[in-house]
């Protein structure tokens, strides 16, 4: 273990180790020796702090629902035209991609392949999923589209889109055909323009 690595707590790591593995191998296919291991922590440790692997994955979906939140934060504070704002989603992938080098897909739509009802991760995907669509049709009411709710879903299924095809053009790469996330905006952007709302940058 490195001196930077063994300055962070030992939760820091146990995070930091179960991030990289559950988002590179998937959740079911990663067991807790495998974060210990990487973390550098012992079996008692990890139970000092979480109740188990269950405990341990609903941490780190916090821990990504708070980082990804934040960063849309980041991008919506930088934009004043409501048409961008709206679009800001594709801006915000974007920026936490590059934050955080994460280009496999979306963290939250693999997790919910996986973990069964009642599973204490699951607040966390039901989070972002509120996230998105009630922040979407606030800000499809910003910027005057006649149907918010219609604008919301729409944006949505580009998002959702754009997330899976990262996720098979990773595992495929020869399929590419220039990044989905940008591609998306500028499908929703077109979208929005047909509805005449706005001219987005």
């Amino acid at each position: 273990m490195t001196p930077t690595a063994a300055s962070r707590t030992a939760r820091e790591r146990l995070l930091t180790a179960a991030g990289e593995l559950f988002y590179e191998s998937g959740i079911a296919a990663t067991g807790v020796d495998a974060v210990l291991q990487r973390a550098g922590v012992s079996p008692a440790t990890m139970y000092a702090h979480f109740a188990g692997k269950d405990g341990l994955v609903a941490a780190y979906l916090e821990d990504r629902y708070s980082a990804w939140h934040a960063t849309w934060d980041d991008v919506l504070a930088e934009l004043d035209d409501p048409v961008d704002r709206l679009l800001s989603v594709f801006d915000a992938v974007d920026r936490y991609r590059q934050r955080e080098g994460n280009r496999r897909g979306c963290a939250f739509l693999a997790a919910a392949t996986e973990l069964p009802p009642g599973h204490p991760g699951q607040p966390w995907l039901a989070a972002d999923s509120l996230l998105l669509t009630g922040r979407l049709r606030e800000l499809a009411v910003a910027a005057g589209v006649d149907d918010p709710d219609e604008a919301a879903a729409t944006l949505l299924l580009c998002y959702d889109g754009a997330l899976a095809r990262s996720a098979r053009e990773w595992t495929t790469p020869d399929l590419g055909a220039g990044d989905p996330v940008r591609r998306a905006r500028d499908v929703a952007a077109a979208w929005l323009t047909s509805r005449g709302t706005g001219a987005p940058a």
